[in-house]
């Protein structure tokens, strides 16, 4: 069980590194070709630990052309504002990991 949650947290780090460099290379080429065009999108999640929810939340601010705006523990759901629509599984592919490593 503890080994299994190694695994995870290391598989949520290289995912993580991953995306950060996706969404940079991605937001700068918008910034620079002016294809912007901003929306919020509900994200429901599954995860129920508050701890789990934050991480998931802060993983959210580190990849480029995202911005958590709030996140309502009880209802499950984070609201995020994006510079361009994306599909939800591109804005949030670390809760599969993040469950398996926390919850």
């Amino acid at each position: 069980m503890f080994l299994n949650r190694i695994y995870y947290g290391i598989l949520y780090f290289i995912v993580l590194i991953y995306e950060i460099i996706k969404t940079t290379i991605d937001t700068s080429m918008r910034s620079i070709t002016g294809k912007i065009d901003p929306v919020i999108v509900d994200i429901k999640t599954e995860l129920e630990r508050p701890i789990s929810q934050t991480i998931l939340v802060n993983s959210i601010v580190l990849t480029p052309g995202t911005l958590p705006i709030d996140m309502d523990s009880e209802k499950q759901i984070i609201r995020v504002a994006v510079i361009s629509p994306r599909d939800e599984n591109e804005i949030n592919p670390f809760e599969p990991y993040i469950k398996k490593m926390l919850e």
